[in-house]
């Protein structure tokens, strides 16, 4: 049985959303940053912190592709070259959207105030747009990332588009707002959203 610590409104809604999609059993504790259970197993105090027999696994990405890899579904064999495709997509989404909506979040609630530089955002937007246009080009023809495959970086995208649209990110790309609400209809979504 997993544990998922970490509430749906962060990162941590990715490894659930994996879960259900996954259709593994899962225990909740839905408990936010910086707490006491979650200091326990990653001394940064950041969410998701997914306990597997007790040894806890950080970073939603690791935890997403772990989960695969262990239950052989979402993801490719490694050492192929789609497997190879998949983790540059993954590292793509990243550095490219995570990393930059995180900066905007650092900067709008989470840094000191004393520290945040809000004017940053009007760039970082300018370059989630960008992003998403370098992101289109590499699309495969099907209504997932790699074709008609779903595999971990859909997870990853969907939770972004998501996140830029609570942020007030403009999502340029119209392919890029039908491919989230398509995710968003997922059943396996859904049941992750509602725990």
């Amino acid at each position: 049985m997993y544990k998922v610590i970490g509430t749906s409104k962060s990162r941590a809604a990715r490894v659930l959303w994996m879960l259900e999609e996954l259709g593994q059993a899962y225990e909740h504790d839905a408990t936010g940053p910086r707490t006491d259970a979650v200091l326990a197993h990653n001394p940064a105090g950041k969410v998701p912190v997914l306990l597997v027999d007790g040894a806890p696994i950080i970073d939603s990405a690791a935890i997403m592709q772990f989960l695969a890899d262990r239950h052989g579904d979402l993801t490719y064999p490694a050492g192929t070259l789609e497997r190879a495709r998949q983790d540059s997509l993954l590292h793509f989404l990243l550095d490219e959207f995570d990393a930059v909506l995180w900066m905007a979040a650092r900067h709008s609630f989470i840094l000191p105030e004393e520290r945040r530089k809000p004017e940053i955002k009007e760039s970082l937007k300018w370059e989630f747009e960008r992003s998403q246009k370098a992101l289109i080009a590499r699309m495969g023809n099907g209504p997932f990332l790699m074709g008609d495959r779903m595999t971990v970086p859909d997870i990853l995208l969907a939770h972004c588009l998501i996140w830029a649209k609570g942020a007030k990110f403009p999502i340029s790309e119209p392919a890029l707002e039908e491919y989230l609400t398509q995710m968003r209809e997922r059943p396996a979504y859904q049941r992750a959203m509602a725990r």
